[in-house]
């Protein structure tokens, strides 16, 4: 696969083939302003004349980058006397900035979205900021910085590297992806086990799950975007089971308002007390019991928009285990199938990410409400 191609995505299994990729990326990219309204659209559709005019784009264009574009979102845009295929990531930024939207415009013609598109946009003489990424546009954000910051990933990755040695000495690095939209690393603190689960642990295993308790290690995930969807942030998970357990965001630093790398670094000073935050809400769970627990479970996931046939799936298979009652802990943890068969089905990273944190909202719900008689159908 190339990485001009919208679908590229490559993983990572050290620290420093994630810092080596995003910093050769960072070099590779152009970061560049220019008026909404000098903006211009063109269709690249297979239709197109652009589609066999390879000289019409800026230097360094290839017609692989060309012909993905023509099977994905099918759209040019010329940036500074330029022309380079729009990557498929900035859609919504480049409706953004011509202040249109709605269901109805992906089903256009190329040609037509396109012009609709150029009419828009010469209404607003605002900054755009552009990310000119692996031969595409891959972001039209607004050139404002209250509207959009840039945070570069490398230096966001070796500034959190540098603070997990420096507050969790022996943190392993287990994981990292990226593909045009996003990126995720996560890492495993085994050294800080008993300051971060020794309560819980001992509870759970109080409770007859010993098991689970000794396997269980904390760890962090990290995730931004230069697309505009993700801020800058740091998760709490658990490794141990079958597939990490998210259980809450602990500090987010958003592409706004002026931010900075070193707001990043600032906010990381909260981790250990943000872990500890989320590590309460878990533990919370144990003693909240539940008389209709399919039924909860059922209402919560829905209520979490989760996919439907894996949350299905994940129903039928706790209500297989499940007895006349359980805790909402018990009911969080059957929740855990849900991403563990989303990954099984190959669903893409990103989707995997924004499920699981959708999931750990379940910590601050009020349960009770989720508690009722009434089955209630997915």
């Amino acid at each position: 696969m190339q990485r001009c191609e919208d679908s590229y995505y490559v993983t990572f299994s050290s620290y420093l083939g994630l810092l080596d990729f995003h910093q050769e990326q960072a070099k590779g990219s152009q970061w560049t302003r220019c008026q909404v309204n000098k903006l211009g659209v063109e269709p690249l559709d297979e239709a197109s004349p652009l589609y066999g005019s390879l000289g019409a784009f800026a230097a360094g264009t290839t017609t692989e980058a060309v012909e993905d574009t023509a099977k994905n979102l099918g759209l040019a845009i010329r940036v500074n006397g330029e022309l380079y295929p729009v990557r498929m990531t900035a859609y919504k930024s480049l409706l953004d900035r011509a202040k249109i939207g709605g269901t109805a415009l992906p089903k256009l013609p190329r040609a037509i979205l396109a012009e609709t598109l150029n009419a828009c946009l010469q209404l607003y003489s605002s900054d755009a900021l552009v990310l000119i990424r692996d031969e595409k546009v891959s972001a039209v954000h607004s050139g404002d910085e209250v509207d959009y910051s840039i945070l570069p990933i490398d230096a966001l990755i070796e500034t959190l590297k540098k603070k997990l040695d420096e507050r969790f000495p022996g943190n392993v690095f287990e994981t990292g992806y990226a593909d045009h939209s996003m990126t995720g690393a996560s890492w495993k603190m085994p050294n800080q086990k008993e300051d971060l689960l020794g309560t819980y642990a001992k509870t759970i295993a109080a409770m007859g799950q010993s098991r689970l308790a000794d396997k269980l290690v904390p760890g962090i995930r990290f995730m931004t975007s230069d697309t505009g969807i993700a801020s800058a942030k740091v998760s709490a998970i658990l490794f141990g089971t079958q597939h990490p357990i998210h259980i809450g965001g602990c500090i987010s630093v958003d592409h706004r308002h002026g931010k900075k790398v070193s707001d990043f670094d600032t906010e990381l000073d909260q981790l250990f007390a943000q872990f500890g935050k989320s590590m309460k809400q878990l533990e919370k769970l144990l003693s909240i019991k539940l008389d209709y627990p399919i039924n909860a479970m059922t209402r919560v996931c829905k209520k979490l928009s989760m996919p439907k046939k894996a949350a299905v799936e994940a129903i039928a298979m706790f209500k297989m285990s499940c007895g006349e009652t359980a805790t909402a802990h018990d009911v969080f943890m059957a929740m855990q199938e849900i991403p563990y068969n989303l990954k099984l089905e190959g669903t893409p990273e990103s989707k995997m990410l924004a499920v699981e944190e959708n999931m750990a909202r379940a910590l601050t719900l009020n349960w009770r409400e989720y508690d009722l008689a009434t089955e209630v159908n997915y």
